[in-house]
């Protein structure tokens, strides 16, 4: 007899990603940003930094991160501008719009997390944290889309 589908983690995970993405997807409605889009600005919040070391920091592919950038300047979210002491480089950075997008965000996102995670405590909120790190998983083998 077949496993229920519930008693595969890859199946609850799946799920459990999938509604969780919906959620958080909605929160952040309230500034019009998809995930990858909102997950730049807040890289970026950190301070500025070049196209290349953002592209590392956030796991992503470098044509993959122009498209997100593209957006967010279009946006007038973010701003790329070339490194005076190296043409060939671009600094990115938030910009004011773009770092009050990132407040709205962040309560809304906030809000979503306590309805989300609010039966875990702090230890398992964590515990989950790191356990979801050592989930084996490299985007480049799959097409998780630009959102």
């Amino acid at each position: 007899m077949a496993a229920h589908p519930t008693d595969r983690l890859g199946f609850l995970l799946s799920f459990r990603g999938e509604l969780t993405g919906a959620r958080i997807r909605a929160a952040l409605g309230v500034a019009g940003l998809h995930p990858r889009n909102a997950m730049t600005l807040m890289q970026l919040a950190r301070g500025a930094t070049s196209q290349r070391e953002l592209a590392v920091a956030m796991e992503l592919d470098p044509s993959q991160l122009v498209a997100i950038l593209n957006e967010l300047e279009s946006s007038g979210l973010a701003e790329r501008r070339r490194d005076p002491a190296d043409r060939r480089r671009h600094i990115v950075e938030i910009t004011s719009a773009g770092a009050a997008a990132i407040e709205r965000v962040d309560e809304a996102v906030g809000e979503a997390e306590r309805e989300l995670f609010g039966d875990l405590t702090d230890a398992e909120q964590a515990l989950l944290r790191g356990l979801l790190d050592r989930v084996i998983v490299d985007p480049a083998d799959h097409d998780c889309g630009a959102e």
